[in-house]
């Protein structure tokens, strides 16, 4: 079984780790042209672009921790001083003392592609958490976003080659050259020579995009997956002995074969170097085929546990609500039958935790304030119907109230407090709770009176299936401690929300 422990640590420190490879690759593109004290190079290389990035190394290292403690106003904060203050410094003061013996070009060079890498992987954050979960992008996948990268490459290429129609520099005896060139102008005169280069480019790519389709859709998906690797292999062979030759045919056919350069392809369809590029595609694209449908079967593997996940949980609400309810309904119960003046303000308030807890209950989160309004009308609820004397605490120390939180989490301490300690308690009862939160963590902590009679009860079902939802909700992300101590009962929950 995986150790979620290292992965989790793994995910902690890939920023860490990705900064790390890029001085590595730094350093080694300074000293493969050596054939001398090779090693030692490398190893001062590593040392001098270390200074330079130390600032980089150890923000990548904690940013982790950064992003859990500090708001995202202060994290900016932290971030502006390392990228564009700290790092600058740095870099000035390696080429300044000449760290390493390195061109001031290098850690130049250096501090610009750790900045880049930077933006590259908050791009790809964003890209992760906004972008990649809209519909239409969703829906795009890699078969089609392969086959819109054609059109574009297709595309970019004829641009260039009209472009460069009348350039001296890219013309040959007998043929041309496609030049990195954009001429807008040349491409509104020669807009049907653009046409004409676009369709025949298109058609060379999507020659490949056949093969890498039928790669994907049925010789991976079915022939590989259903009847192994010499099945494969063979079926390969004898779909490319169908293909190549009437696909090489038709590109030999096509006019641009001769007009930039020599022949593209080989003039005999049936030649084998025709035979040796359809398999070069077919194995080059069998590493994406094979992680486009390992994708495919993680995603639904991930839908299916989030699935089951989810009926879990609706099972264990479904067993936490009627708990509620008939607590409730006894407390009705007791002050219609005390005839109180107090019943309709009662019935008021109890009309309101049910609503709560049947519409907000089913929701993914709610605000802490709701929670917390939740929490007082109940215990106020509950002081009604006490006969005896209960010495009541509530500390809360919240920065914002507006954070989310799953519903009806807290409530179970406090059902539980009431039913195991305070209720059957024979003289005062004690219930003091705590609450405190920022952006990132909350802790809430429930101390009560216990009978000891009752205290071997006092995890029944509402605990264990607090700690089951707690497993589904925040999984690694929380921690809850349950102690009793003399006819004290403690339990104290610490969730991180971010």
């Amino acid at each position: 079984m995986l150790n979620t422990k290292n992965l989790n640590f793994s995910y902690k420190y890939q920023d860490f780790f990705i900064y790390v490879g890029l001085l590595l690759w730094i350093a080694i593109s300074n000293t493969y042209t050596l054939s001398t004290h090779i090693w030692s190079t490398y190893a001062i290389c590593i040392f001098a672009l270390g200074f330079c990035l130390l600032p980089v190394l150890v923000f990548s290292f904690v940013k982790s921790r950064l992003k859990n403690t500090l708001n995202k106003k202060n994290y900016a904060i932290y971030w502006c001083i390392c990228y564009f203050v700290l790092l600058p410094i740095f870099t000035f003061i390696a080429f300044k003392f000449n760290i390493g013996k390195l061109e001031d070009s290098v850690f130049i060079s250096t501090a610009l592609a750790a900045i880049s890498l930077e933006l590259m992987l908050i791009a790809n954050q964003y890209y992760k958490k906004k972008v990649q979960h809209i519909k239409w992008i969703k829906r795009i996948g890699l078969e089609n976003a392969v086959l819109i990268t054609i059109i574009l490459l297709a595309a970019t290429i004829s641009v260039m080659a009209v472009s460069s129609l009348e350039n001296p520099i890219y013309q040959r005896k007998g043929f041309r050259l496609v030049g990195f060139e954009f001429d807008a102008k040349m491409l509104l005169y020669n807009f049907g020579t653009f046409l004409a280069f676009f369709s025949q480019f298109l058609i060379m790519y999507l020659c490949g995009y056949l093969l890498f389709f039928i790669n994907s859709r049925f010789l991976v998906s079915k022939i590989l997956k259903e009847k192994g690797l010499l099945i494969y292999l063979l079926t390969l062979s004898t779909s490319i002995a169908i293909l190549y030759p009437i696909l090489a045919q038709i590109l030999i056919l096509l006019p641009i074969n001769t007009v930039f350069g020599r022949s593209i392809f080989v003039a005999n369809p049936f030649e084998p170097e025709n035979a040796f590029g359809a398999f070069a595609i077919m194995l080059i694209s069998l590493p994406v085929v094979l992680a486009l449908q390992w994708g495919k079967q993680n995603n639904r593997i991930l839908t299916l546990e989030k699935e089951k996940s989810q009926n879990e949980l609706d099972l264990l609400k479904q067993q936490l609500n009627p708990h509620f309810f008939f607590n409730t309904l006894n407390n009705l119960y007791a002050l219609s039958l005390q005839k109180s003046d107090k019943t309709p303000d009662s019935i008021l308030q109890l009309s309101e935790l049910m609503r709560y807890t049947i519409y907000k209950g089913q929701e993914k989160t709610v605000k802490l304030s709701q929670e917390l309004d939740y929490i007082e009308n109940y215990i106020q609820l509950q002081q009604i119907r006490l006969r005896k004397t209960l010495h009541f605490e509530f500390d809360k120390q919240v920065e914002n109230d507006q954070i989310d939180i799953a519903p009806l989490l807290l409530i179970v301490f406090i059902e539980n407090a009431f039913k195991h300690g305070i209720e059957p308690a024979e003289d005062a009862a004690t219930l003091k709770l705590s609450l405190v939160s920022n952006h990132h963590t909350l802790t809430f902590s429930c101390e009560n009176s216990s009978d000891p009679e009752e205290m071997r009860q006092t995890q029944g079902i509402g605990i264990d299936n607090l700690k089951k939802r707690l497993e589904l909700l925040y999984p690694n992300r929380y921690t809850l401690q349950i102690q009793s101590i003399d006819n004290i009962f403690k339990a104290k929950l610490k969730l991180q929300l971010a």
